[in-house]
């Protein structure tokens, strides 16, 4: 027996196309209205602030000469894929779950897309504290780090829920 992709988590894929294109088209705007490394301060703790990151994750491996950038895209892929296997074989009614998923190969997709357009990821989001400064990032990090605490927060759940229903 066949199930029916809307029944499946993959009905979800809506939330990562959603972040694919808010990721891309605020990464287009910073492009096309910054310099590289210029920065508008718009609160006193948050700027916009156009960095490329050759590497990862807070520049992970950003000065290694290039192969990087064909293994992070590998990477992007095969998680990007392992999830939509997972979300295929998941029931749609597992919201956190898909949505973790979603936000996370959405993510993935978007600096997927900037390193083999651009050969780069483009930055532009600036969080500081006086002279201290998080690493730059971008939406596509920030749905993949919520999506991941998505997935965190719902093994704690988890064990809870199961519990009741071996319960009850």
């Amino acid at each position: 027996m066949s199930k029916s992709l809307a029944s499946t988590g993959l009905r979800w894929l809506w939330l990562a196309l959603v972040v694919l294109i808010i990721d891309l088209g605020s990464k287009q705007l910073v492009m096309q209205h910054f310099m590289l490394h210029e920065s508008l301060p718009l609160i006193p703790f948050f700027n916009i602030f156009y960095a490329q990151n050759f590497g990862a994750a807070f520049s992970f491996l950003a000065d290694k000469g290039g192969w990087q950038r064909w293994m992070f895209a590998i990477i992007a892929l095969v998680i990007a894929v392992a999830l939509m296997v997972l979300m295929y074989r998941s029931e749609s009614r597992q919201r956190m779950t898909n949505c973790a998923y979603a936000l996370i190969i959405g993510g993935a997709l978007g600096n997927l897309f900037d390193r083999l357009v651009h050969g780069v990821v483009i930055d532009f989001i600036d969080f500081y504290v006086g002279d201290w400064h998080f690493p730059t990032f971008n939406v596509a990090d920030s749905a993949i780090c919520i999506g991941a605490f998505l997935i965190v927060l719902e093994g704690f759940m988890r064990p809870a829920d199961k519990t009741a229903k071996q319960k009850g």
